[in-house]
């Protein structure tokens, strides 16, 4: 099964909780027992799975990345945005994730996020899944 779904970012750097999203395109698949491909086809945003019960660990993440990766910095790209594209290679733009009992299988408090790196936009996301 492939799907593609859009996102609405709000802010400039962002992280969107899109777990629910990939579990109910688990679901419409019917696969139970499988691997899902997750694929961000932007070059200023990626993925990530991390803790999703406290938002305090997004803002840690998104704050530490900005301070590694500053909006201002000696760059060449002439659309302003080459830290956002560093960003989305350093987070990277793909995951696979185990499909289990028809649902992803994550840890106790992971969840999978959309990372927004030069919003707000526009975005897709692209899943394939697959049988194992």
């Amino acid at each position: 099964m492939f799907k593609t779904f859009n996102i609405k970012s709000r802010a400039k750097t962002e992280f969107i909780d899109i777990t629910d999203d990939i579990n109910e395109a688990i679901k419409e698949s019917g696969i139970k027992s499988g691997i899902c491909y997750i694929f961000i086809p932007h070059t200023t945003a990626g993925i990530t799975i991390n803790e999703g019960a406290d938002p305090s660990v997004k803002r840690d993440i998104i704050t530490t990345l900005n301070r590694l990766i500053p909006f201002e910095g000696d760059y060449q790209h002439m659309e302003g945005n080459s830290a956002a594209h560093i960003k989305s290679t350093v987070v990277g733009v793909s995951h696979f994730v185990v499909i289990e009992d028809g649902k992803a299988l994550l840890g106790t408090w992971q969840s999978v996020y959309f990372c927004e790196f030069d919003g707000p936009r526009h975005r897709r996301v692209i899943i394939k899944i697959a049988h194992s």
